[in-house]
Formats: C-alpha cells, sequence, structure tokens
C-alpha cells in the first residue's frame, strides 16, 4: 500500500489553520479602524467645519437672487426691510393680488450657524439694491466676521 505523504489528520490541522483569520489578525484590524475612526472624530470640526462660511457666502450672493428677482419683476420692486425675508413665502399685507408666490420652497433656511438671515431694502452697502447677509459665527450684526452680498459687489 502506497503512503500518502500527509496524514488524514494532519491534513485537517492544516487545513483548519487556513480557514479563518488569527486572533491576531483580527485584533490588527480593529486596531486599525478604531485609530482611523478616533482621527476622523477629533479632525471632523477640521474638515466640515470650514465649509460653513462658503455656504453662508453661496447663500447671500447666489442662491438668494432668483427668488427675490422673481418677487420683483412680479411686484414691481423687491420686498421692504419690514416685509423681510418672510416676504418669499407668504404675500405681504395688500399685495395679494400681484404676489405669485411662494418664491422659495421648504421653510426659510438659516445661516450655518442656526440664525436666519438678515435683509434690508434698500441697501446700505448695495445702494441699488438690496443688502442680505449672515451674522456670522458670532451672531452679531455689524461685525468684521459678517457675510454679505456687498463683497460680491465691491469686487465687481
Amino acid at each position: 500500500m502506497k503512503q500518502l505523504p500527509f496524514s488524514p489528520k494532519s491534513f485537517n490541522t492544516r487545513q483548519r489553520r487556513k480557514a479563518g483569520f488569527t486572533l491576531v489578525e483580527i485584533l490588527l484590524v480593529i486596531a486599525l479602524i478604531a485609530l482611523l475612526a478616533g482621527f476622523l472624530i477629533v479632525n471632523a470640526g477640521n474638515i466640515f467645519g470650514s465649509n460653513q462660511q462658503e455656504i453662508a457666502k453661496t447663500w447671500v450672493n447666489t442662491t438668494i437672487k432668483t427668488p427675490l428677482f422673481a418677487y420683483m419683476a412680479n411686484m414691481g420692486s423687491y420686498p421692504s426691510t419690514e416685509e423681510g425675508l418672510k416676504a418669499l413665502k407668504t404675500a405681504p399685507e395688500g399685495k395679494a393680488t400681484r404676489w405669485k408666490g411662494p418664491y422659495i420652497e421648504g421653510s426659510m433656511p438659516n445661516d450655518p450657524w442656526g440664525n436666519p438671515y438678515q435683509y434690508k431694502y434698500p441697501g446700505e452697502r448695495n445702494k441699488q439694491g438690496y443688502d442680505v447677509w449672515s451674522m456670522g459665527p458670532d451672531g452679531q450684526s455689524g461685525t468684521a466676521d459678517d457675510i454679505g452680498n456687498w463683497e460680491a459687489e465691491e469686487t465687481k
């Protein structure tokens, strides 16, 4: 009888070793995942927070222009300071016949810091139009961190 180079018992042992991961391999993978998760958690503010100012700039310089222009085309002028941006959602008192809104779908968004966007017409900074701005991270209007549509107008 010819003898096999391995016995059935040793074959099962070898096959079992190759069939799965060792405890050391599993612990190494868990350690790498924990390291990456820790890095992402610590740096999440830096990764996502830097875009807040860009989001506010885009909203005041681009996003709000179309609804305000549509309002002005229907009504003959931009909403007054007293009517504010809420005139884009509901018809101002006494102007319901010409109002063809709502000009913005959904609710009026807040800035990235949770504060309502500010509006003034006629504008103080944009003499020919309106001022729209975010009060910025400090939540105070009239400070250096305000983000307004006048920044785009000044660079023209």
